[in-house]
């Protein structure tokens, strides 16, 4: 949530890093559900592409842009291989990012209309990519008519948001101001004054939450729901105290939501946004509340191997989790509340190509957050890592033909779509080949890995393999050659491989590797040197 920057994060992955996993190698899933083979596209409506020009981007727009992200031609490689997308907040709403709902049922006007939706949805599958949008089910906006009906009394919404008669004077989650007035009452708001907490303890709010969810899957035709916040839904008093986030009561919820939504289609999908460490995080899956979580952890450990060249937290991590999800975890770098990937990796093309093969290569469900594949800057505030999408060198970056919503990032003349399409060493480019050769390879969309131990420290490799399907991933995360590196597999599943090639960079095929009786090999040197920053992927058969 666009609020949430006094979070600790630094502090969430040392509680992660406690526990280190002894077995490396995760046996792939035989019945891994259509999210694992999918690549996923955060994409901010406003911000995409405006097909009116009144300057602000629509469901039209994203249509005219479809091609751009998969043109539904498996032979093409033009395209940028994307098979999902993600719809930040699009219903009605009182601020420009959306998630002050005013009426769940409604598009947001500026955007469209509900019938624009429904051919979105239309020609998205018409192209194999699957939709999902945003749910903000925690509150609602001030301004919403469930709200305003709450605050004169109306029987039928009194108690839909959480009321006190007297200023409870207690802080919230963070340490935040959380109760606020409104006539002779205090309302509870987690998130700001304009977004007031829905009470889930009532069972009308409840019985609401499952008719929006049959309203976008049965009447609009989504493919499933990203759930915000979802750590604070429901407060729960325990032995006197209060949990304002993270109840039991709250994963309980969430994981009857989730029944309800599989109720109605068994292949949608429920994605939770659960902002803390992967501890916590394995409560709500353990609980079966989302079908997948996103790893802020694990994000924070791959920009660590790419801005810093260090691998420990990376490879620590990566064994921990992978014993215990394997592929059930959202995969990120950056996304709509966080500064964008090139200014956090100091504008290094170099460093943004490591992180993006990090994303694509690891097991996991990937989601890429529009404009970071072409290496758009943005810090905060918020609307300045959301801003609109740069297509083009001219005078609106291609987005509209009118006057934009925000001003572009000052780079968009040289950092743009056109400029780098055409362009093979382009992070277009990087990020194009990577999403369309994972979606060709069952073993980089499955569970199956194996990582070994990698004499050099800037050297990080892994094996990932899914039945006959294996690759040879090897990530130079250093600015220099290295030349003194081996690799070593104690065991693994290469018994039988008598050909190396590579399908992925610039390297010659490899010196073939001595397979050892246990599937491995030892000290194995595939190639004298390895360029700086480099990623190579060799398929072994």
């Amino acid at each position: 949530m666009f609020k949430r920057l006094s979070l600790c994060l630094t502090l969430l992955v040392c509680l992660s890093l406690f526990v280190s996993a002894q077995d490396t190698t995760q046996e792939p899933a035989t019945d891994a559900p259509w999210w694992d083979q999918t690549v996923w596209y955060e994409l901010f409506v406003r911000s995409f592409y405006d097909s009116d020009g009144d300057g602000i981007g629509d469901l039209q727009g994203v249509i005219q842009k479809l091609d751009y992200l998969n043109d539904g031609d498996p032979t093409t490689t033009t395209d940028l291989g994307i098979t999902g997308i993600w719809l930040m907040p699009i219903t009605s709403a009182a601020s420009y990012h959306g998630y002050d709902t005013l009426d769940y049922y409604m598009i947001e006007p500026d955007y469209g209309t509900n019938d624009d939706f429904k051919q979105l949805i239309d020609e998205a599958h018409k192209r194999g990519i699957r939709v999902i949008m945003d749910l903000v089910i925690n509150h609602t906006g001030s301004g919403s008519e469930w709200f305003q009906k709450s605050i004169a009394g109306d029987p039928e919404y009194a108690d839909w948001y959480i009321w006190s008669d007297t200023d409870p004077r207690t802080t919230g989650p963070w340490g935040q101001d959380v109760w606020y007035q409104k006539g002779d009452r205090y309302y509870y708001a987690a998130f700001w004054s304009e977004m007031p907490d829905l009470n889930y303890t009532n069972p009308d709010v409840r019985q609401e939450s499952f008719k929006m969810a049959e309203f976008w899957v049965n009447e609009m035709g989504v493919d499933g729901f990203r759930l915000d916040a979802v750590k604070y839904v429901i407060e729960e008093e325990i032995n006197g105290r209060t949990l304002l986030e993270d109840a039991p009561a709250n994963r309980a919820f969430l994981a009857d939501f989730r029944d309800h939504v599989k109720s109605l289609n068994p292949e949608a999908f429920v994605l939770g946004e659960i902002w803390d460490s992967s501890v916590v995080i394995s409560r709500y899956m353990e609980d079966e509340s989302v079908d997948v979580a996103f790893e802020f952890d694990l994000s924070l450990a791959m920009l660590s191997a790419a801005r810093a060249t260090t691998k420990r937290d990376l490879e620590r991590l990566q064994k921990s989790l992978q014993n215990k999800y394997g592929t059930q975890i959202a995969l990120f770098l950056t996304n709509h509340d966080q500064p964008r990937l090139m200014t956090v990796l100091n504008k290094s093309i170099d460093r943004n190509k490591v992180a993006a093969s990090l994303l694509l290569t690891l097991p996991g469900t990937p989601f890429l957050y529009y404009g970071e594949e072409i290496g758009m800057v943005g810090d905060k505030p918020d609307e300045l890592i959301r801003t609109p999408m740069q297509w083009d060198s001219t005078i609106t970056g291609g987005f509209t033909t009118g006057r934009p919503w925000e001003r572009l990032e000052i780079t968009y003349r040289k950092v743009n779509a056109a400029k780098q399409t055409d362009d093979p060493d382009s992070l277009l480019s990087h990020y194009r080949t990577l999403i369309h050769l994972r979606n060709e390879h069952a073993a980089l969309q499955g569970a199956g890995m194996v990582t070994m131990d990698q004499s050099h420290p800037f050297v990080y490799a892994y094996v990932r393999y899914e039945g006959d399907d294996k690759l040879l991933v090897v990530i130079n995360l250093d600015d220099e050659p290295v030349e003194n590196y081996s690799l070593t597999l104690n065991e693994g599943p290469l018994a039988g491989i008598t050909e190396a090639n590579v399908i992925f960079g610039d390297l010659p095929a490899p010196l073939l590797p001595s397979i050892t009786d246990t599937g491995g090999f030892s000290e194995y040197v595939p190639w004298a040197s390895l360029p700086p920053f480099s990623t190579t992927i060799v398929q072994l058969k």
